[in-house]
This record gives C-alpha cells, sequence and structure tokens, in this order.
C-alpha cells in the first residue's frame, strides 16, 4: 500500500472515531452511516431523494397505533404539512366504524398530506382524497396480546364482553359464540378487529381459504409496509428508509398504555384459543410477520442491529432532555397536573398512563441538544388532545389563507353626490327627478273630512 493510500485510510478511520466520539449532535441530524449500509445522509443533498410527505397510516386498534400517529403528527407540524382530521361529530376518529369517506374530513384540513386519525379503510375513498405518490402504512399486533387489550380496553362498550361474567376473558373464549353478538354497534372489537379495520369481513368462517388469501393479497397491494408491534423499532428502521426519513423524524415515547393491574396475563392454552377465534386476524398477520423480516434480512441484520441502536440514543438524548436528565415515570392520569397531558379513560376499571412534564422541561440535561419544549410537549400529547390542536391550528391558517384568496371588495374613497333633501309637507312642487325634468304641477293644500269648529263668539 502506498504511502497515500495509508494516509488516507488512517485520515478516514481517525475521522469516523471522532465521530462516534461525540456523536451526539451529529447523530441526532444524520440518518444513519454505516459502512455497509445503504447509504442514508443527512439532507439537503441533490443526489439524495428528498423526504416523502405524503403518507396514509391506517390506523388499527390497540397496535401502538397511537405512538406511530403522534411521530406523524409531530412531522406533519416540522414541515408544515395538512393533517386530515374528522369533522366534530366524527369526534376524533372518521366515523368509525363506518367504512371511510371523504365526507368525513374537515373542510378546513384539505387537501391533506398525511392521514392518521382512526377509520375503517375505504381504498378508494382514500385515494379519491390523498394525492397520487401517497405510501400507504399500518400496523398489526401478534392477535393473543391485542385481544387481551381489547377484552380489558373496551369491556365497557363492547356488550359482547360486558355480558361475560366477571369480566373473565377465559369464561368469552370457552364459548364466545355464546356471548358474541355480530349485528350489535361495537361487535368489531370482539372479533377480528384486524380484519375489520382493513375493510374486511370479520365474520368470514375461517374455513373460507380462498377468501383470506385474497384479503391478504389485495393488502399486499394496498400497503407499501405493513409494520408489526412485536418489532416496533426495527420496523421505524424500514419507514425510515421507505420515506427517506431522518432520525429525528422518528423519535417517540409510548404513549395510550395501561397500567399492569389492568392487563390479564394469558394462561396456557388462551393464546391458541385467541388465534382459533380470530383466524382470519392470525393469518393476516403470520403472513406481514414474515414478510417484515424477509425485508429486514434484506436489508442486513447488522445494518437493521446499528440503525436500532442509533435509532434507541437518539430517542434516549430526546427524552432525557425533556425529563431533566431522567427517563420519564409513567402515571395514572389523575395524578397528570396537565390537562392538556391526561389520556382519554376507557371506563373506571381500564388506567391508562401517561407523562407529566417537569418544571425545568424547557431547559435541557447536560449533553442533550437543546431538546425545544414544544418538542417535549408534542412527544407525550395523547391522541384525542393533539387532534385537538391540530384541528384548531389548522383552522386558523384556512382561515387565513383564505382572506388572502378572497379579500373583502374595497370600497371607493370618491365622495358620492349628496341627495336631494326630501320634499316638506309645506313643499309646493314635486322635487326635481335626477334624468328628468319634474312636470310643473301645482299641488293644492290637503284637504281634511274632519268638520272644523265653529268660531268661537267675542265675549
Amino acid at each position: 500500500m502506498s504511502q497515500k493510500k495509508a494516509f488516507l485510510v488512517l485520515l478516514a478511520v481517525s475521522s469516523v472515531s471522532l465521530l462516534l466520539h461525540h456523536g451526539g449532535h451529529f447523530f441526532w441530524t444524520m440518518k444513519g452511516f454505516h459502512l455497509d449500509c445503504p447509504l442514508l445522509l443527512s439532507h439537503p443533498s441533490p443526489t439524495l431523494k428528498p423526504k416523502h410527505t405524503s403518507i396514509a397510516f391506517l390506523k388499527t386498534h390497540k397496535t401502538a397505533s397511537s405512538t406511530v400517529q403522534n411521530l406523524l403528527f409531530r412531522f406533519a407540524e416540522r414541515h408544515n404539512l395538512t393533517v386530515a382530521l374528522p369533522y366534530q361529530t366524527c369526534d376524533h376518529q372518521f366515523c368509525y366504524p363506518r367504512p371511510f369517506s371523504a365526507r368525513f374530513v374537515h373542510p378546513h384540513t384539505v387537501p391533506p398530506r398525511i392521514i392518521t386519525s382512526h377509520m375503517r379503510l375505504n381504498v378508494s375513498e382514500l385515494r379519491r382524497l390523498m394525492p397520487n405518490d401517497t405510501v400507504y402504512v399500518t400496523i398489526l399486533r401478534e392477535p393473543a396480546s391485542m385481544f387481551e387489550s381489547l377484552f380489558s380496553y373496551y369491556n365497557q362498550h363492547c356488550q359482547s364482553f360486558g355480558r361475560v361474567p366477571n369480566g373473565s376473558l377465559e369464561a368469552f373464549l370457552a364459548d364466545p359464540g355464546r356471548y358474541y353478538r355480530p349485528e350489535e354497534k361495537d361487535s368489531m372489537y370482539a372479533h377480528n378487529t384486524l380484519t375489520f379495520d382493513l375493510g374486511g369481513d370479520k365474520d368470514r368462517p375461517a374455513s373460507d381459504v380462498d377468501y383470506a388469501s385474497g384479503f391478504i393479497a389485495g393488502m399486499e397491494r394496498v400497503f407499501s409496509l405493513v409494520m408489526i408491534a412485536e418489532y416496533f423499532d426495527e420496523s421505524l428502521v424500514l419507514l425510515r428508509h421507505l420515506l427517506s426519513w431522518d432520525l429525528e423524524d422518528v423519535l417517540y415515547v409510548k404513549l395510550n398504555m395501561r397500567v399492569s393491574g389492568s392487563k390479564q396475563n394469558l394462561s396456557a392454552g388462551l393464546p391458541a384459543r385467541v388465534r382459533g377465534w380470530n383466524a382470519l386476524d392470525a393469518r393476516l398477520y403470520d403472513h406481514f410477520n414474515a414478510s417484515l423480516w424477509r425485508r429486514l434480512d434484506a436489508l442486513g441484520p447488522g445494518c437493521v442491529a446499528r440503525e436500532v441502536g442509533l435509532l434507541r440514543a437518539a430517542r434516549d438524548r430526546a427524552v432525557r432532555g425533556c425529563f431533566g436528565g431522567r427517563f420519564p415515570q409513567r402515571r395514572p392520569a389523575a395524578q397528570i397536573k396537565n390537562k392538556e397531558l391526561r389520556p382519554w379513560q376507557p371506563s373506571s376499571k381500564v388506567d391508562i398512563v401517561g407523562y407529566d412534564l417537569p418544571p425545568n422541561a424547557s431547559r435541557p440535561a447536560p449533553g442533550a441538544s437543546g431538546t425545544s419544549q414544544d418538542l417535549c410537549l408534542k412527544l407525550i400529547m395523547p391522541e384525542v388532545q393533539y387532534s385537538s390542536f391540530l384541528l384548531r391550528s389548522q383552522s386558523l391558517r384556512y382561515r387565513k389563507n383564505y382572506a388572502l384568496r378572497f379579500p373583502p371588495p374595497v370600497r371607493s374613497t370618491k365622495p358620492r353626490r349628496p341627495s336631494p333633501p326630501p320634499p316638506t309637507r309645506n313643499s309646493s312642487t314635486v322635487p326635481r327627478s335626477p334624468t328628468a325634468p319634474a312636470p310643473a304641477v301645482t299641488l293644492k293644500p290637503a284637504t281634511s273630512n274632519k268638520p272644523r269648529p265653529s268660531p268661537k263668539p267675542p265675549s
């Protein structure tokens, strides 16, 4: 090796070592730097694809989808993108469980670049609303753990769960047909919820293999990426590559989680019963879990492991910066002082935990890269409050833009010719018209039919 080549190699190794040693701020803005991974450098660069900014995320139930929604909301705010949001009459969902319609979208939030609130998938309506270059993404969760979460979370809302004695998951799974009513309003939480959210027939018999295969093939055509909740960070690596995003675009804090006392342990045999009862969901999950790992293998295990490490390190720095150098403690809603940070509670029997910012949240921890108070607030803001905040801010922007496009008419400053005074009761002529001379007509004094009093005689 020549001295010149040896010098260049030594210089490269030294540079990489220096960057790794002082990499806090560097990795915050880098997409990733790997010797054997696809090259993703920081923006701007004329040789790299720009960030993709048109995303439709199908938010499924109890799958860590609220965490994905939160990072999409923050991405939209940073890049001044319009997020499609529901009418207030639909609450914070697109009139779920009705199939999605563009009519459910608030007019102040169109045309959108991102859509991510709960809906039941209707592909034709989504494509009518979203740009042609939209990337479609969703997330699934292992059916047994998901069903336990659904049973706990919606026990007071879903009648199929509510009629089970003592709220026993074991009792329900021993004989689901005894409690399940497919025609009831909230029955989708009790049977093949993933299939239903994705627009499928939740009550199609498990023996209908052709339907299941066709449905899965249809989802393959719609979604560019199906994330898996159990491998959340690995899924974010694929999402980041798919959208050409930065590390800071996929930072997150876990949201909408239950306290441990609200969870049930699945005894031996129950997971198999759950999968048998939710056979369509099980097939869907197994297919896309295998698909995820084929894509991760194609990217390279070493590459994925290093990117996951970078993601977690950047996330930890951001979180410590928000919470005074420590990791946040999850708190029940009643203990959270800031009402904007209290998560929605589905019932008195289920406690959903959230976070509260410490008084020094605006001061970054030592070594943190200037974490802003707004980022800290939005990182932990629950879905309902964040949706309302975005609707208010986008409505204000819509009204300002409307005023610029359609300004009010400008009134003329030219003085008007004074109007002629109205005729008095003693006037003897008709007022002259501004366009034609008035006829010379003499008016006679008005007479009255009222009798006049006789003159008073002199005294």
